[in-house]
């Protein structure tokens, strides 16, 4: 198996040992799940199904970003708390994936549920040296880690613009540089408060995924994902504090999934351009959703258009209607899932072979487009 590497940019082997370690960065639960959404989690489903047909065990982690500014902003707004909104959307954004047949994961831990072991985790990285406190706030000195940059590639002036895009607050007077980031900070007067050896606070955004997958996996993950948007900061600055904390390489493989638009934009819950996953399951199949998020590839973006659930759900019956005889098509669809994730070539090659009326019932299972 072949899969394009973020860091190394390039097309590389993936040669994970029998077990293979994912951690796969989850929803922010503040609202429903759109398209954009299931493209990434779909996209590691069909990669979990072909390690495991490839002989793998496979444990994959996705965790759910339960103490978040966008969270607290919603529940503000909603007049609710904050954990009963998350725990609402959380539930059906599980539903929508049980829907479009995702394999459960092996777990999905809350951001909540680790303000212990992100404590210490903070606390390894300032013994180690690599962070400082100002202001009441702890911060991750990026100047100690000359490797940061390497997982995105991105120049400095991009961090920056990415990181003011993002919420990075490069003009926080009591950083020593513009890309030093939070590891904890003061509340809101609204918002949770825990309390920490360097103040009263919470955890900023990029510690809870690495303190999530040192204590769900170890010090090293076979391949860490998410959606491109998340290169940088996010997994850049997780993986500068986890190397920073453990002295060990956090990810052998870094591997991300294009954005989704509508109407010239990346689908995206602050702009409103959405396609929600339950709003398309009340009039179409699942699988031929399922089917229309497979037919881009992983690393291509692609623009939601009217006649993707049409074409797909003509797709689905073409392929129902084959005959039981299987005809030996789901080799080529393995060999294709091979190279770097071709599911737009997996696709054609079962089109092609139901066209003619053959068996195609156990490839489509390999996709996981079911009976």
């Amino acid at each position: 198996m072949r899969l394009y590497d973020t860091a190394r940019q390039a097309v590389v082997p993936f040669e994970p040992g029998e077990g293979v370690l994912i951690y796969t960065c989850g929803i922010t639960p503040y609202d429903a799940t759109h398209l954009g959404h299931a493209s990434t989690f779909i996209t590691y489903d069909v990669l979990q199904r072909r390690l495991i047909d490839r002989g793998h065990s496979v444990k994959c982690v996705r965790n759910v970003t339960d103490v978040d500014d966008p969270l607290f902003a919603k529940a503000r707004e909603l007049g609710v708390h904050y954990l009963d909104l998350a725990a609402g959307e959380e539930a059906r954004f599980e539903r929508d994936l049980e829907a479009l047949n995702a394999l459960p994961v092996h777990s999905t831990p809350r951001a909540s549920s680790a303000i212990a072991d992100i404590r210490g985790f903070i606390g390894m990285v300032l013994d180690r040296g690599f962070a400082y406190e100002a202001g009441g706030s702890v911060y991750f000195d990026v100047t100690k880690f000359p490797s940061f940059g390497t997982v995105s590639n991105y120049s400095e002036e991009r961090m920056l613009d990415y990181a003011r895009e993002r919420g990075g607050n490069v003009d926080d007077p009591n950083k020593r540089h513009p890309l030093d980031f939070v590891l904890w900070h003061p509340s809101l007067p609204d918002e949770p408060s825990w309390d920490a050896m360097w103040g009263a606070g919470r955890p900023g955004w990029h510690i809870e995924c690495s303190a999530l997958a040192l204590r769900e996996l170890g010090t090293t993950i076979d391949l860490h994902g998410g959606g491109s948007d998340l290169i940088f900061p996010h997994h850049e600055c997780e993986r500068a504090q986890s190397e920073a904390a453990t002295g060990e390489p956090f990810v052998k493989h870094w591997m991300h999934v294009a954005m989704v638009y509508m109407d010239g934009h990346k689908m995206s819950k602050s702009l409103g351009n959405l396609v929600f996953v339950d709003a398309l399951r009340k009039e179409w199949d699942p699988r031929a959703i399922r089917l229309g998020i497979i037919e881009h590839h992983y690393r291509r973006e692609w623009e939601w258009e009217d006649t993707l659930m049409p074409r797909n759900a003509g797709r689905l019956a073409a392929w129902l209607a084959c005959s039981h005889e299987e005809s030996g098509v789901v080799d080529d669809v393995r060999a294709a899932l091979d190279d770097d994730l071709d599911t737009p070539g997996a696709l054609a090659l079962i089109d092609e072979a139901a066209a003619k009326g053959l068996g195609v019932h156990e490839a489509m299972q390999l996709l996981g487009v079911h009976l």
